[in-house]
């Protein structure tokens, strides 16, 4: 890419990471002025005992918080539009999510909404005029969505078989407290739907043709630490190196495509996971591969490199064959570690792909994409994924 064009990288969210880190939390809230807390987690983490935990530890430091724990998995609306009502009713000033992505843009959106009328729906697309929410202090217990940095929640209406991102600075959580310890009990399967989520966020910003010199970097290494640990985290999952290698991987891949945006990988998943019911980890990991197979031609160079940086020898290669490589060695990564592979296994089928596909196109992720697409060219991919 030519590093001399214009571009602008901000990052609104103040990053804390390391071991522990959720030790910190009493003394951000009180960084931020607050005194009355709501925390926005899911069941799951309830039944691990992680609510409690973050519950012991600011009633040991003064708070009592309000608690809100019906975030469902791809969280709905009206868990959203439930927890900025009880944010208003308990007069809270400061939001603490606690989760994965879920549970993260959930506590995000209901920041915003807590602080501004309608409905969530009002806010669809990037940067829709608004005032600023409530503070939100962000613990991420996977990695993966990246939601703890990133300017976006994405967030479905089941009954309208709907699923939409809200973007901007007033996404954003103010401070994001990255503790992998919060991640060492995470199961293989959301290891790896997690990771892959990851993994497509650094990759499809990387290649895209949005991409920028700091996005560039942070792309890089990300994929250098998943390269390295994705494995590990899922078989060996009490491997703390590799937990905070992917801990970190996530946040620096979510940094890096707030302001590039994605690629075809993201642009499906939307869809797919409104009107099939995929998770959304599950879906990047199926469709990844066949993505970058449809890219290849058209970012030779960046597949190269993403080559290199999945531990292939390409001195003796011809650029294209490099390309192929590093799609290969993604390829087979998710296939070590246990990904889903085809889209029927969710119940898709050939009679689906048009309307998906359709629906695909109406991203702002297709227009970023390296190659150029049209529905007939997503409707192939995923015919590939069948």
């Amino acid at each position: 890419m030519n590093s001399h064009r214009r571009f602008t990288f901000e990052l609104p969210t103040r990053i804390s990471f390391g071991v522990d880190a959720l030790a910190e939390l009493p003394d951000e809230i009180r960084a931020l002025e607050g005194s009355s807390v709501l925390l926005v987690s899911d069941p799951g983490l309830v039944a691990a005992g992680v609510v409690d935990r973050v519950v012991a530890l600011l009633r040991e430091n003064g708070f009592e918080p309000a608690v809100f724990t019906d975030v469902e998995p791809e969280p709905d609306a009206k868990g959203v539009m439930a927890a900025a009502e009880l944010a208003r009713s308990s007069g809270t000033d400061v939001i603490v999510g606690v989760g994965g992505g879920s549970a993260l843009d959930t506590a995000k959106s209901a920041a915003l909404m807590a602080r501004n009328p309608g409905h969530i729906r009002d806010f669809v697309g990037l940067n829709m005029p608004s005032e600023p929410g409530i503070p939100v202090i962000a613990l991420p217990t996977t990695a993966g969505t990246g939601s703890e940095c990133a300017i976006w929640a994405v967030i479905s209406e089941k009954e309208r078989h709907d699923k939409y991102g809200v973007g901007g600075r007033n996404m954003t959580a103010t401070v994001a407290l990255c503790d992998p310890v919060l991640t060492v009990t995470l199961p293989a399967r959301q290891t790896v739907g997690t990771g892959a989520d990851a993994l497509a966020h650094a990759l499809e910003s990387y290649v895209n043709t949005a991409t920028q010199p700091i996005s560039e970097a942070l792309s890089e290494k990300a994929m250098e630490l998943i390269a390295g640990s994705f494995r590990t985290a899922v078989f060996n999952g009490k491997d703390l190196e590799a937990r905070s290698n992917m801990m970190i991987a996530a946040t620096m891949a979510a940094c890096a495509f707030a302001p590039t945006r994605l690629g075809l990988a993201h642009a499906m998943a939307m869809p797919l996971g409104a009107l099939a019911k995929i998770p959304h980890g599950d879906v990047i990991a199926i469709l990844l591969p066949e993505v970058m197979r449809y890219n290849v031609v058209a970012a030779q160079p960046k597949f190269a490199e993403i080559a290199r940086i999945f531990g292939v020898d390409t001195r003796d290669l011809s650029l294209r064959a490099a390309a192929d490589a590093g799609v290969e060695a993604v390829s087979v990564l998710l296939s070590d570690i246990g990904a889903p592979a085809k889209l029927s296994a969710y119940g898709v089928t050939e009679s689906d792909l048009e309307e998906l596909a359709e629906e695909s196109m109406k991203s702002g992720n297709v227009v970023v994409n390296p190659r150029p697409a049209r529905a007939e060219d997503l409707v192939e991919i995923m015919r590939r994924c069948l």
